[in-house]
């Protein structure tokens, strides 16, 4: 059996001031500070006895919220660029607002790119898709992934055996702080036992 725990990072400062997230490294607030704190406690008392590896995404906020985990759990994080959050180009360190006001192409299908210079959904989906496959065939029981709301939700796709071009039709998306538990059991068999659990961050 192997369980599979997803967090998308806690509460980052671009929550609070109308930027855009993507690949603009922002640090976590210190309300995200103190939700990582949580989660990590709780991930203490329910992974107790258990050998864990924590993999996070390299960008700050995930990074952080990484470290106050593992902090708990007596690990150490594993930081890969295949778990940064969809690459929109040039309108990383711009506002929301700009993005709207710039927007190059809607995005109307999984390949379309908001910018030219930066990633669409399938360019996202097969950045992500070795290290899936390295999870999926891995000897490790109990692993850990922090990162980010899009890309967790290609995550949860991928999991669910879904096709990158199902997106717009089944698109599980969760909020900052949330914690999904997913089960591959003896069988094979893909288990959602939890998906954006916000209790943790309580």
């Amino acid at each position: 059996m192997k369980h599979i725990i997803t967090v998308q990072h806690t509460q980052s400062v671009h929550h609070t001031n109308g930027m855009v997230g993507s690949w603009t490294d922002w640090d976590l607030t210190e309300l995200g500070k103190r939700q990582a704190d949580r989660i990590g406690q709780k991930l203490k008392t329910e992974l107790a006895g258990q050998s864990v590896i924590l993999y996070s995404s390299d960008l700050k906020r995930a990074k952080q919220t990484a470290e106050a985990i593992a902090k708990h759990l007596g690990t150490e994080s594993v930081f890969r660029r295949e778990l940064r959050e969809r690459n929109l180009g040039r309108c990383c360190g711009k506002s929301v607002q700009w993005l709207r006001e710039n927007l190059e192409c809607p995005e109307k299908t999984v390949d379309d790119r908001l910018f030219s210079d930066g990633e669409s959904r399938r360019d996202a989906w097969n950045r992500l898709r070795p290290f899936y496959e390295e999870v999926m065939t891995g000897k490790e029981e109990t692993v850990i992934i922090v990162s980010h709301g899009d890309l967790l939700s290609i995550w949860n796709a991928m999991f669910l055996g879904l096709p990158v071009e199902s997106y717009y039709e089944v698109n599980i998306h969760g909020a900052a702080g949330g914690v999904s538990h997913m089960i591959v059991d003896d069988d094979g068999k893909h288990l959602v036992r939890q998906i954006g659990d916000l209790s943790y961050i309580m």
